[in-house]
């Protein structure tokens, strides 16, 4: 383990994040000004992490004391009806997503397929061809244009900044009003523009929204205060309902709410307990529940609750389609298959994602290119149904949209159910259309063609989810794979595709997306039998193992990418040998106990140490007495003292100053004024302020010999922001936060260590 050269240990270094590049990358060549360097092996210092733990100073203390038993019991109870609200309106978007696209994408598909079958009969398709491309580019178009000018944050499936931001990173703008409204409305477009999207993913995101909305009970966005749920105004109780919220998300998008709440523990939280588990569990029930009310009313089947998800699998019958025990091996072989494509899939978007923040940086571009693809994909869509001779008997089929073209009468062309179509319903028939219904020729060229595509498509700046897609192509070389089999076994019982499309789709997500147990659990109540649980768990494990091999998850790539500090559940496992000194950084800005103004405000306005937390010691500078550590103030409570002018003049420092309450912090939560805003007068730089009552007296402390894996379980299990190194005098010595400790990493070679850059 060599640090690198322009890396002292233990120190960080405010490179110049150019001449870090150059030194890391020699061999890129520069033709551009305008490509923006970027290299995987760095830590952006402009993440900074949420206050998960609650700072006990004496306005805490006094606070919980007051509070008797009766009150505690309002607080649960409202924490209950949080939950309850939030899985009712994650339930409601979901249905608007899902209405709005049923009727947006018909209209789009009917006038398409009217076009066709004119133009078939009297030659030229050229034209309809042409209405099909700008179709889906402008409405793509739209939808770019929101995301790339108005909310950047709102692009892709949102889940990599969900996980993020349960992993106790705060990413700007991610649970903004604003962010919701873009991505709903961007992910209506996207599916509509007939894109390689599915709509799951960013529900996920909408229910995370939707959760920290709700829970603070006033919207920062529209300046509305609504004076409840004050209590919850912080990031401890926020990031706990954004998890339930998360959970909602899932279990509407997939009608799985079990599967939402293993999502939510295995993807997200980093702190877990069994109330909350119930909690979340219950706003997952709701928000299933909800959207399978409001879809079956819009049915018109009132009392029929027949539609728990966004996406519905349909029954898979017991009797119908049972596996035998010789089919086992089979689907290992096909989980193998999943994690090689989906290894293949995700070292693509690597690479096209590093071209993408290299070129493809400026706003407009990004719109371009989303366009570009759109259009793409309609050709694409419309050549393969053009070239495809496959035509089936149209009696007993259950098309949306059938396409005569070529085809004798009272037959379709069956490529088109694959491309013409919206992916939900694509999945659905590849599950469920009787054996016979495609040609292994079909299967296979729409499986090549849709991969690079959907390949293309994630990362775009639209609001898309990688879900839909992934199934897609797994159910498609799926069911070729079923087909293929019962050739080989002469038609034999066992081998019927649907059956082998599920297991395919189960393969290629997990082989993309890496989830083990909620994927299961998600795949096992969408088709709603049980039975296929061990055999969707051994193909997901098998797709997990074979991917990590070779690339990581797409999602954790992402985060990667996007150099998010991002703590997972261990240490690396080869940092016994580093301590808490080697990794802390140094010097660490401390405050006195009673500190002059002018001192505070210089400190907070130093733009070079752009510090969050400043550990407090005694402030008498007396030669016996050591300069122990008293407790730790944060920026923001600082900020609020400052504001609120919470300052005595020097001479008479026996006066009190003016008392605060916690509500005057909760208040400011979470935009806390920047200091530049703030004026401070030259004769109130001159008084002192008193930082007793207002800091955290008992921050959590290691010792500078701990181990980096002891201080990294401290400080992950805890959900702490900063942790503080004394020496055996309680001197403090250095201060570790999360970008020193997500900066060692194993790569291929064993441990190393990444940069940190200012961007």
């Amino acid at each position: 383990f060599t640090p690198s050269s322009f890396l002292r240990t233990g120190q960080l270094s405010n490179v110049d994040l150019n001449e870090d590049v150059r030194e890391l990358e020699t061999e890129l060549p520069r033709p551009y000004p305008n490509e923006i360097p970027h290299n995987e092996k760095l830590l952006s210092l402009k993440y900074e992490s949420l206050d998960y733990d609650n700072s006990e100073n004496q306005l805490f203390l006094e606070e919980e004391r007051r509070i008797n038993h009766t009150a505690f019991r309002t607080v649960e109870i409202k924490r209950w009806v949080i939950c309850a609200m939030i899985g009712i309106l994650t339930g409601l978007v979901a249905c608007f997503i899902d209405i709005v696209v049923e009727n947006l994408a018909g209209l789009k598909y009917r006038v398409v397929k009217d076009n066709i079958d004119k133009f078939t009969e009297k030659g030229g398709l050229s034209f309809s061809l042409l209405l099909w491309a700008t179709l889906n580019a402008s409405v793509v178009m739209v939808g770019s244009v929101i995301v790339a000018f108005i909310e950047p944050v709102a692009a892709g499936s949102g889940i990599p900044q969900i996980k993020c931001y349960l992993n106790g990173v705060k990413i700007p703008h991610v649970v903004r009003l604003k962010t919701l409204v873009i991505k709903v409305c961007g992910v209506i477009l996207s599916v509509v523009g007939g894109l390689a999207v599915g709509k799951e993913g960013p529900m996920i995101h909408s229910g995370a929204v939707i959760a920290a909305g709700i829970s603070q009970g006033r919207s920062t966005s529209l300046k509305r205060d609504f004076k409840i749920f004050e209590y919850f105004r912080r990031d401890t109780e926020k990031r706990d309902f954004v998890s339930a919220g998360a959970a909602a998300g899932v279990s509407a998008a997939f009608g799985a709410p079990v599967g939402g709440v293993l999502f939510s523990l295995e993807e997200g939280a980093s702190f877990w307990n069994q109330f909350l588990t119930w909690r979340i569990f219950f706003a997952s029930m709701i928000s299933t529940f909800t959207l399978n009310s409001v879809l079956s009313v819009y049915h018109g089947n009132a009392w029929d609750l027949s539609s728990p998800g966004l996406i519905n699998f349909g029954r898979f019958d017991t009797e119908k389609m049972g596996y035998t025990i010789q089919e086992i091996p089979i689907f290992i072989f096909m989980g193998v298959v999943g994690g090689i494509l989906g290894a293949l899939f995700n070292a693509l978007n690597y690479w096209l994602t590093m071209f993408r923040i290299r070129y493809i940086h400026r706003p407009c571009l990004q719109v371009v290119e989303a366009m570009l693809v759109a259009a793409v994909t309609a050709a694409v869509g419309f050549v393969m149904i053009y070239c495809s001779r496959d035509c089936q008997p149209i009696q007993g089929s259950t098309v949306a949209y059938p396409l005569q073209l070529f085809c004798a009468d009272g037959e379709y062309n069956s490529m088109a159910t694959a491309f013409f179509n919206t992916p939900e319903k694509s999945v659905v028939n590849l599950f469920h259309d009787p054996p016979g219904s495609y040609n292994p020729m079909t299967l296979g060229m729409f499986t090549l063609m849709y991969f690079f595509l959907a390949c293309w498509t994630y990362g775009l700046t639209v609001s898309a989810g990688v879900f839909i897609p992934s199934l897609l192509i797994g159910a498609a070389w799926g069911r070729l794979f079923g087909i293929s089999l019962s050739y080989l076994t002469k038609g034999s019982i066992w081998a019927d595709p649907g059956k082998y499309a599920l297991m395919g789709a189960a393969a290629q997500l997990g082989g993309i997306v890496r989830m083990t147990l909620s994927l299961t659990v998600i795949m096992m109540e969408a088709t709603g039998n049980v039975t296929y649980g061990f055999p969707i768990m051994l193909v997901l494990m098998t797709a997990k193992i074979v991917g990590d091999y070779f690339v990581e998850g797409l999602y954790d790539m992402h985060i990667q990418l996007q150099s998010v500090p991002f703590l997972h559940w261990e240490a690396p496992v080869t940092s016994h040998s580093l301590t808490a000194r080697e990794v802390m950084s140094t010097p660490v800005t401390c405050l006195r106990r009673i500190e002059r103004v002018g001192t505070v405000v210089d400190i907070l306005s130093d733009t070079s140490s752009n510090h969050n937390g400043f550990p407090v010691v005694e402030s008498n500078p007396d030669a016996t007495q050591v300069a122990g550590l008293r407790g730790l103030i944060l920026r923001s409570q600082l900020i609020v003292l400052l504001k609120h002018k919470v300052f005595v003049e020097r001479a008479n420092l026996n006066l009190v100053q003016r008392r605060l309450k916690l509500k005057d912090f909760r208040d400011a939560y979470p935009r806390f004024p920047p200091i530049q805003s703030i004026h401070v007068s030259q004769d109130e730089r001159e008084c002192m302020i008193d930082l007793s009552e207002f800091m955290n007296p008992s921050p959590y402390t290691v010792p500078q010999e701990a181990s980096l894996p002891r201080v990294f379980k401290l400080f992950r299990a805890l959900g702490l922001r900063h942790l503080v190194v004394v020496d055996n005098r309680n001197e403090v010595v250095g201060m570790v936060t999360r970008k020193d400790l997500a900066r060692y990493r194993l790569g291929k070679e064993g441990l190393e260590e990444l940069s940190l850059a200012q961007t």
